[in-house]
């Protein structure tokens, strides 16, 4: 099972796993599509201040994720 970090960037969790980024998308964190945003805000941002500023609460990110086959940590 992967594991999912809410506190590393944002950047760094899709490098580790590419197909989080759709899901990711999916859930709000629209600036994601754009590669410019991720290769600046996404390398400074965590999942954990991110879900803040779009207003996601961090247990739909939490469930979300685990529903697709990974552990969250960090939260």
């Amino acid at each position: 099972m992967n594991s999912v970090d809410l506190t590393i960037p944002v950047a760094e969790v899709i490098k580790k796993n590419p197909e989080l980024k759709d899901i990711l998308i999916e859930l709000g964190f629209k600036p994601l599509a754009n590669p410019a945003m991720l290769n600046t805000v996404g390398k400074v941002t965590s999942l954990k201040t991110g879900s803040k500023l779009i207003n996601l609460s961090l247990e739909k990110m939490k469930r979300t994720l685990e529903f697709h086959g990974y552990e969250v940590i960090g939260d």
